[in-house]
């Protein structure tokens, strides 16, 4: 930037039609003292008009009034951002001929101080080019005037012009500490650090930078530059110049740039050499308190402010924030009851304080008492009312929000506007999140990520991908959040292809910090492609916690529990501290295993801990002991847990029925209801198919129509599944059926494989054909679905359809997961499949399998069923497919591993069929061990010859 500097001219007379009359005009009696007293003491007083009619008065041709006179109005002008009275003050000032006569630029300097802080920089600057002489003064209140403007660049453009000045013909008077104190707040602003070092060290040259003003700003621009080290060495180099304001600087840079430990041992060292705290320390600290959530230690700020009586506005919302990010919300609505004179800034803190602390309706509440107390709601106000509206979901209060914002034109605010798209999505409103956006005239890279998201998360993948595409074209920077977005769109693609050209993408563009690239290693996760996830996270020489975790989410989402389970152990040898998300992980991957003693293991690592009993983590916790088999220990988590939610509730009615005990699953759901907890979609699930395991038809038909008639809650397709799995697996296929057509939706393939399982126990072959056609038809790239077709075929005997549906197989490149057994003994997990031989001791496993098979002929009266092998062959290579099963060898290997009594507890990946399941009941009995077997659908614990399941699973 260039600054005008030609030859200095006289000013022009063309204000002079503006000016104030030369004549007396009618005013106020004045009291009988001398002229400057009574225009000093009306410019103290504050009364702009009496003082502009008193300088007109006192005017006449070829007497000016005094230069003092003018230098008092324009004061008060400048701190009244009075530019018209100001403009008029001028005109005057070249009537009478005052500036033309301003030898030494002090009017000059005056109007040009006035003018900059009426923010008019385009006059200031005429009348700077046009003054004949330019003081020291003069370049500072141009620097100031620009500064004023926010202007920030100009301002360091303007010092550049008086230092290349200093030399020449007319030199440019030398720069004093307050031009370089105004520079160095200008690079500060602009972040220009080098700027910055070339001000600090003409500083050092000329010895400013002893000056406590310069050496303020100084630290002030480094802290604003993110050079806080710079910033800090010149704190500490001003040792005994030292004032407060420098303190101020230092803790505020600390503040500036996430130092917050070292803005609070600033402030203990401050105190300790005996400075007192003014309004900005208080701000300043408070904010550190805020920020590192030191409820104690802003509690006594508090007291010493109370104490003091020094109270003012400024201090108070800072007390507000500081309480409000505490949790404290008592505590912050008691500081704004007592603030007497409220502002916006007092309002909108307390409305997010609501927001921020999870109290969205209180929130709403709130701003209905704002706008009763006469307050206009501004764009931060529409930001957080958005923001609490979405989160509760209310569409109808989230349009009258956003009339309100249209009405009042703050729609156009690119903030509110991108809040307004937010509160629409968490309303699941596409359309009107995407109406908001089409609206916006100026879209930046916030709007078309949080386009992006709607279309992602309501899996309108194709039109994300056009949204993103055309961001691109538009200019927008494609930044970390944004791939962000796109790698939600490859998650629900299940694009593997599209996931690498965006993995691609962002280590071209050089986006990929470390968020991203742990985002990437769930995205692969997630599409399955664990190998590379597997290949990112080695090569990271730098993993958090959240690598870590991600990595092992990708474990066991795959179903690698034990790679899961053994990467959770590396981590912790490597010095990472699970966290509770980790640790959540981790308990769903034991949970998958059935792993008790891991399980007791991870618990006690959290009662060690300290770690809140609450939220995910107990929840967690009821999943494991149950998926574990044990539900006295899920019990006695649950009925500890001092605060019980709905996930919470809703995990031990999962936990009740998926171990068979369905009434008990609808006493716990009733006494979530007296507790006064209200169910969810989730809730209804884990109750119905509670229902369905238990043979609780009516109840389950019940509780299906209360989700509806009562909650209003629209049924899920797994909802639907249940009910038809309970009507299916009492042997009322044909009800089912019925059941399907009578459905308000479009039922997709969760809902005939739960019919097509209930014809193929009820052996309702002719409807168990037209849920084959529907279920192949919806789902023709699920190899789940062609084996339970397959298997439907093979029990009505027709072996030429389970050629061809397995011929389908193979020429789709789909596999069917082959079945595998687990149990735990001592801290290791033992893994077995049909005809295994791969054990250390298969032998052994062998041989006691034999004898088991044996006495349970001898003694029980066992006889294989063949009927349960559906394959054409014969009845002896069926018998010998039968006593290869692997929960048969899981059993074995439990009796001759574990004393005598002690109960055996196994996991199966794939359905118990029912000869093993006669085969386990009896070796409970005769072995007199308790065996409680985990398969695909339920738990089944068999004691003493019975099963839990009452032969109905």
């Amino acid at each position: 930037m260039s600054v005008r500097l030609p030859r200095a001219s006289k000013p022009t007379t063309a204000m002079a039609a503006a000016a104030l009359p030369l004549h007396p005009i009618p005013h106020r009696k004045l009291p009988p003292t001398s002229p400057s007293a009574s225009m000093r003491q009306l410019c103290k007083e504050g009364d702009l008009r009496e003082a502009i009619r008193l300088l007109a008065a006192r005017s006449a041709p070829g007497r000016a009034p005094p230069t003092e006179h003018y230098g008092w109005v324009l004061d008060l002008v400048a701190a009244r951002g009075a530019f018209a009275q100001g403009r008029q003050v001028h005109a005057h000032a070249v009537a009478t001929g005052s500036l033309r006569d301003d030898d030494g630029g002090v009017l000059a300097t005056k109007l040009l101080f006035m003018y900059g802080k009426c923010g008019r920089l385009a006059e200031a600057r005429r009348l700077f080019d046009g003054m004949p002489a330019r003081t020291v003064f003069s370049w500072n209140a141009l620097i100031g005037a620009c500064l004023s403007s926010g202007s920030s660049r100009e301002a360091v453009g303007v010092y550049r012009a008086m230092r290349s000045s200093e030399p020449g013909p007319a030199p440019a008077p030398a720069p004093d500490g307050c031009t370089l104190a105004s520079v160095l707040k200008a690079c500060g602003a602009e972040g220009d650090g080098r700027s910055g070092s070339e001000v600090h060290t003409l500083a050092v040259k000329r010895g400013l930078d002893r000056s406590t003003l310069v050496a303020n700003a100084l630290v002030g621009m480094y802290a604003k530059c993110g050079l806080l080290d710079s910033a800090l060495r010149v704190f500490e180099w001003m040792r005994d110049g030292r004032d407060v304001a420098s303190w101020n600087s230092a803790i505020s840079g600390c503040l500036q740039n996430g130092m917050f430990l070292e803005a609070l041992d600033l402030f203990r060292r401050m105190q300790s050499a005996g400075f007192s705290m003014n309004s900005y320390t208080t701000v300043g600290v408070l904010q550190v308190c805020a920020e590192l959530a030191q409820l104690n230690h802003g509690r006594e700020l508090h007291a010493a402010l109370l104490k003091c009586g020094t109270e003012f506005n400024i201090q108070c919302n800072a007390l507000l924030v500081m309480y409000a990010k505490c949790g404290r919300v008592d505590c912050a609505l008691r500081v704004f009851r007592e603030i007497d004179d409220k502002d916006y800034i007092s309002w909108n803190s307390m409305l997010s304080c609501y927001v921020q602390n999870g109290l969205y309706a209180e929130a709403i509440d709130f701003f209905g008492e704002m706008v009763q107390d006469g307050f206009e709601p501004d764009h931060a106000c529409i930001v957080s009312l958005s923001s609490a509206v979405g989160h509760l979901g209310r569409l109808i209060n989230g349009r009258e929000v956003h009339a309100y914002a249209m009405k009042q034109r703050l729609d156009s605010d690119l903030q509110v506007a991108n809040t307004l798209m937010d509160m629409y999505i968490k309303c699941n409103s596409v359309e009107c999140s995407a109406c908001v956006f089409d609206r916006m005239k100026i879209k930046d890279h916030v709007s078309w990520t949080t386009i992006m998201a709607c279309y992602a998360q309501s899996s309108r993948y194709s039109e994300a991908i056009e949204k993103f595409r055309a961001a691109q074209k538009d200019g927008i920077n494609v930044d970390p959040m944004m791939m962000g977005s796109i790698l939600e769109v490859t998650s629900g693609l299940k694009n593997i292809s599209l996931l690498k050209q965006v993995h691609s993408y962002a280590m071209r563009n050089g986006l990929l910090d470390l968020v991203l690239k742990n985002r990437i290693i769930d995205t692969y996760g997630e599409c399955g492609e664990v190998c590379y996830a597997l290949n990112i996270f080695e090569m990271l020489e730098r993993k958090d916690i959240v690598t870590w975790t991600s990595m092992i989410n990708c474990y066991a989402n795959n179903s690698l529990l034990n790679e899961a389970v053994a990467l959770f152990a590396k981590m912790q040898n490597a010095g990472i501290r699970p966290d509770s998300v980790a640790l959540v992980s981790i308990l769903g991957a034991i949970a998958g295993l059935s792993s008790l003693t891991k399980g007791k293991e991870v618990h006690g690592f959290l009662i060690r801990g300290k770690f809140p009993m609450e939220g995910a983590i107990v929840s967690s916790l009821v999943d494991m002991y149950s998926g574990c088999g044990s539900m006295s220990y899920a019990f006695k988590v649950f009925d500890e847990a001092k605060s019980k939610d709905v996930v919470l509730w809703t995990a031990m009615i999962n936990a009740s029925g998926m171990h068979g005990h369905g009434k008990q699953a609808i006493d716990i759901f009733k006494r979530m209801l007296e507790t006064g907890v209200s169910p969810d979609h989730v809730s209804f699930l884990a109750l119905l198919y509670a229902c369905s395991h238990s043979k609780l038809v009516e109840e389950g038909k019940f509780y299906l129509d209360m989700m509806v008639i009562k909650y209003r809650l629209q049924p899920w397709q797994e909802h639907y599944a249940c009910v038809v799995d309970l009507l299916g697996r009492s042997g009322r296929t044909e009800e089912a059926y019925e059941f399907i057509k009578s459905m308000p939706v479009e039922p997709k393939s969760v809902v005939w494989c739960a019919l097509l399982g209930a014809c193929r126990v009820h052996k309702n072959h002719e409807l168990a054909v037209v849920a084959t056609d529907k279920l192949l038809e919806l789902e023709p790239a699920n190899a789940g679905n062609y084996v339970l077709v397959s298997n439907v075929f093979a029990e009505m005997g027709r072996w030429n359809n389970v050629k061809e549906v397995r011929t389908r197989m193979t020429e789709r490149g789909l596999r069917k997961d082959p079945a595998c057994s687990w149990i735990e003994i001592g801290n290791s997990i033992h893994t077995f499949t049909a005809r295994d031989h791969s054990h250390r001791d298969s032998q052994a496993i062998h041989l006691k399998l034999a004898e088991i098979t044996d006495k349970l002929r001898k003694e029980a009266g066992y006889s294989e069923d063949t009927g349960f092998v559906l394959h054409d062959v014969s009845e002896e290579e069926k018998i010998d497919l039968l006593h290869g099963h692997s929960e048969r060898l899981a059993i074995a290997f439990g009796l001759i591993s574990t004393s005598s009594g002690s109960p055996l507890r196994i996991a199966k990946n794939l359905r118990v069929c029912g000869d093993c399941h006669e085969f386990t009941k009896l070796v409970s009995k005769l072995f007199e061990r308790e065996i409680v077997v985990r398969d695909a659908n339920r738990f089944h614990h068999f004691s003493g010859g019975s099963c839990s399941c009452g032969d109905f699973w």
